[in-house]
C-alpha cells in the first residue's frame, strides 16, 4: 500500500544538500539557513521556492535523492496552485516515486501478480470478495488515474483525437471515484487514511492539475502540440475561476 511518507524518508544528507543548494556558496546564506533549520525545521528549506530551481539548475542538484526531488517538484507545483496541504504533497509525491518503479503502476501491491492496464478493469475488481484487495484496489483506481492524467496528458489526448479515448475529465472522475471508494472503505479507518483518501478525491483536479504542471515543464518540456496549448489554456482558466 502506498503511504505518504516522502518527507519521513528525508534525512541528514539531503538537509545538507538542500542549505547548500540554497546558500548558493555563500558563507551568510548558509548560516542563516542552518539557524532557519535549526528553529523551523526541514520543511523551511523544502518550501523555499529557490530550492527547485536549484536542484534543476546547479551541477549539485544531480545529487538529490528521488525522494527530495520527487517530494519538492511535486509541493511546489501544488503551491503554486494554491494547495498547501504537506500531507497531499506527500501522497502524490508517493505515487510518483512508487509508479517510477518498474511497472508498479500496474500492480496494486508490490509483489501482487495481477497486472491492470485499464481504469475499467481495475474499476470491475473494486467490489472483491477479499477485503484487503478490495481496499487495495480502491486505492490504486485512484492512483492509476492520478498517475496517467498528470504526468501523461499528451499520452491521453493523443489517444482521445487518434483513437476516440477517455478524455481528461473521465479520469478525473474516475480518480475520484477510486478515492472516495477507498475512503468508504472500512480497512482505510483502520489504517487511518480515510481523511486523505477524501482530501485526494476531493482535491483531485488540483492533484492532477499539479502533476500536469511537472510534466510539462519538468519531464517533457520540448513537447508542444496544439492538444497541450488547448489543454494548458483549459486548465488555466479553470483553476483560475476556481481562485
Amino acid at each position: 500500500m502506498i503511504l505518504g511518507t516522502v518527507r519521513r524518508r528525508l534525512g541528514r544528507h539531503d538537509a545538507q544538500l538542500a542549505l547548500r543548494l540554497l546558500a548558493q556558496g555563500r558563507s551568510d546564506e548558509h548560516a542563516r539557513l542552518e539557524r532557519t533549520l535549526a528553529d523551523e525545521g526541514l520543511d523551511s528549506l523544502l518550501d523555499d521556492p529557490r530550492l527547485l530551481a536549484e536542484l534543476l539548475r546547479a551541477p549539485g542538484g544531480a545529487h538529490a535523492s528521488l525522494p527530495l526531488f520527487c517530494y519538492v517538484v511535486v509541493r511546489q507545483a501544488l503551491r503554486k496552485l494554491g494547495e498547501d496541504d504537506r500531507a497531499l504533497a506527500d501522497f502524490a509525491a508517493a505515487i510518483v516515486l512508487h509508479f517510477g518503479l518498474r511497472d508498479r503502476a500496474l500492480r496494486v501491491g508490490d509483489v501482487d501478480d495481477q497486472t491492470y492496464t485499464t481504469l475499467a478493469d481495475l474499476l470491475a475488481d473494486v467490489e472483491s470478495g477479499d477485503a484487503r484487495r478490495s481496499f487495495l484496489v480502491r486505492a490504486h483506481l485512484g492512483h492509476y488515474a492520478l498517475w496517467l492524467s498528470g504526468l501523461f496528458p499528451d499520452h491521453v489526448e493523443a489517444r482521445r483525437w487518434r483513437r476516440g479515448g477517455p478524455d481528461l475529465d473521465y479520469y478525473e472522475e474516475m480518480g475520484r471515484r477510486g478515492y472516495q471508494l477507498a475512503a468508504s472503505h472500512r480497512l482505510a479507518a483502520e489504517y487511518g487514511m480515510v481523511a486523505l483518501f477524501a482530501s485526494a478525491a476531493e482535491r483531485f483536479g488540483v492533484l492532477r492539475c499539479a502533476l500536469t504542471q511537472i510534466s510539462d515543464t519538468v519531464l517533457f518540456p520540448h513537447h508542444h502540440t496544439p492538444e497541450r496549448l488547448m489543454r494548458q489554456v483549459r486548465d488555466e482558466s479553470r483553476y483560475r475561476l476556481a481562485g
